[in-house]
């Protein structure tokens, strides 16, 4: 079955935690769009300094989340940091939960999750530098190389992107958690 993923994200995202997702979802035959608040392209952060840039697929202001299976949150340090505060983004993200669809978050990913008010009550991992955040949002926190709650996967570095692809294909394919 045909599947369309939103992968969001902005300048500054960690190169392989989207690029190795994005991979795996187009393996599976799904679609999986890029989708920003900027157009045109968004700059890769990889390791220790800038990466690739990314054409993106759509604007954030021009999809909304009945259109997707699914969304995918990659980190880095400024990617989420920059959509963290952005309105439009974490309304997109709500719409995700509010629709039991499943999100899957990783590194510093879930720093979204927090200003989206989507964390209180469910267990969930990311880098360690964020757990106390995590916390402090109500969720339960464990370093573990991923944990799947409900629909929500989370994972905390690139070197558990094996173990986040493949629980992320197994909840998309599950569908709605209700």
């Amino acid at each position: 079955m045909s599947k369309k993923i939103a992968i969001l994200a902005t300048n500054g995202f960690e190169e392989s935690e989207l690029k190795s997702p994005k991979e795996y979802l187009e393996e599976q035959g799904w679609t999986a769009h890029i989708v920003s608040p900027e157009s045109g392209t968004i700059k890769a952060w990889a390791e220790k300094d800038w990466g690739k840039e990314y054409r993106v697929d759509k604007a954030l202001d021009e999809v909304n989340a009945s259109e997707y299976d699914a969304l995918v949150l990659p980190g880095g340090v400024i990617n989420p940091d920059q959509l963290r505060t952005n309105g439009q983004a974490l309304s997109f993200v709500k719409d995700f939960f509010i629709q039991n669809k499943p999100v899957a978050a990783i590194c510093h990913g879930p720093q979204v999750l927090i200003n989206a008010e989507v964390v209180n009550g469910r267990h969930m991992t990311s880098v360690s530098s964020i757990s106390q955040d995590l916390i402090n949002a109500g969720a339960h926190w464990e370093d573990r190389e991923v944990i799947v709650d409900n629909g929500l996967v989370t994972s905390r570095t690139p070197e558990d992107l094996p173990a986040f692809n493949a629980k992320m294909v197994e909840e998309i394919k599950e569908g709605k958690h209700i």
